[in-house]
């Protein structure tokens, strides 16, 4: 049955909800995706699989550490005209900042001054820690926040309601023993500014992370090889080198058996890259690769690489409709400037993407400049975060920009025509 066909005749049974100062719109909650009626499948959008129950289920029930959900629906008129899908986050900051050197070796390649600033940056850390209620999701880079049908709501309605239903949900949570101290509205891009300055009236600082790289497939890529004769001839040469450096990989789409007996290497694997990308609020749960495969199928590719019939890196892939996502991956260190495991795996990406007709790929954060060398482009992401005390509020973004890594990097320009 079509959608509309199922919003006209399904009228919700249990419409209490909790009132919004805009006439007529209301929302409820819950702290399970299982509690959510139908009115959630009948406001979540049809192309956004991150905002979609099955996604959702899979991640409440294989959560990172210490995460709990939260889940919205808006009401126009009794009618559910929208979503927000949250989490609930315990954060601290001398936890999730990780050095990219050991003690030992800062050293001996550290200034004075930097190992002085390292120590400053661990002792600030050290005094943040919080929950907070995060309007988004941590384990993805993009507008996966909250969705309103764009014929009920406008844009920059859609913020003020959300604003003001997590306030009331911050105060209700805290009613029930959860004291909410920060809320984090994450990831709009540049375009969703205008809209989101209702979000700066209400105290939200603005700030931004690393930038979402993204490559846009263009509509004459139809295989690889148009791809590479698109490049400048060192990138290409880039590519054969790569390729070659790669030639003793056997590569193989693993199926959910593969991933269950391997769960162990793969989520050490995973870890080594988590911890060197510097910063981290969320450690995946063990068995999130599995349950992604399981609950998903076919829309989600975990490829493995295998030297000497030995698991050394996987990636992981979702088909997210016109887009296909790059989620996470984890290989061998050691092994990955002999072989050039990485680039390896984000040509193999690229491939993936054109021969599967994907409008665009989105990489996500982190490694900005090789993934800009295969093609991606860097775009900044905004995100919103207020502290429930006025004067802890003031004070806050000035110390969370002094504790965020520094962005150093050379955008690369792969292509003969941009």
């Amino acid at each position: 049955m079509a959608k509309q066909q199922i919003i006209q005749n399904y009228i919700n049974s249990n419409m209490a909800g909790i009132d919004l100062s805009l006439k007529n719109f209301s929302f409820t909650y819950s702290q399970s995706i299982q509690d959510i009626n139908a009115d959630w499948d009948i406001a979540a959008p049809d192309d956004n699989l991150f905002l979609n129950r099955t996604y959702l289920s899979l991640l409440e029930k294989n959560p990172p550490e210490g995460m709990r959900f939260c889940y919205l629906v808006f009401y126009k008129n009794q009618r559910p005209i929208g979503i927000s899908a949250c989490q609930i986050q315990g954060f601290n900051a001398e936890q999730s900042l990780q050095k990219k050197e050991t003690t030992a070796e800062m050293s001996k390649t550290a200034c004075f001054f930097t190992a002085m600033g390292n120590y400053m940056k661990s002792v600030v850390a050290s005094k943040m820690d919080f929950d907070s209620l995060i309007c988004g999701n941590v384990l993805l880079t993009g507008e996966h926040g909250f969705y309103f049908n764009a014929q009920e709501v406008k844009q920059n309605e859609a913020f003020k309601i959300v604003e003001e239903a997590l306030e009331k949900m911050r105060k209700d949570l805290r009613k029930n023993g959860t004291d909410i101290s920060v809320t984090l509205v994450k990831d709009y891009y540049t375009s969703s500014k205008v809209n989101a300055e209702c979000l700066k009236e209400k105290r939200y600082n603005e700030f931004t992370i690393q930038p979402n790289m993204v490559m846009d497939i263009r509509p004459d890529w139809k295989t690889f090889d148009d791809y590479k004769a698109a490049m400048f001839s060192k990138y290409r040469v880039r590519v054969k080198r790569a390729a070659k450096k790669g030639q003793d990989f056997v590569k193989r789409e693993m199926t959910a058996e593969d991933i269950e007996a391997n769960l162990d290497l793969m989520y050490d694997l995973y870890e080594g890259i988590a911890i060197s990308a510097g910063f981290n609020v969320a450690k995946l749960n063990k068995r999130y690769f599995l349950a992604l495969k399981e609950a998903l199928q076919e829309r989600f590719i975990l490829m493995g690489y295998y030297l000497d019939d030995k698991l050394v890196g996987f990636y992981t892939l979702i088909r997210n409709h016109h887009e296909l996502e790059a989620h996470f991956l984890g290989f061998d260190k050691s092994k990955n400037a002999s072989h050039q495991i990485y680039l390896n795996m984000l040509y193999d990406m690229v491939r993936t993407g054109i021969d599967e007709g994907f409008q665009k790929i989105v990489f996500a954060r982190t490694a900005l400049e090789i993934k800009s060398s295969v093609g991606a482009v860097a775009h900044d992401m905004f995100c919103y975060m207020r502290h429930k005390y006025n004067l802890s509020n003031k004070f806050f973004t000035p110390i969370y920009d002094y504790l965020k890594p520094d962005l150093d990097w050379q955008p690369r320009h792969p292509f003969k025509e941009e």
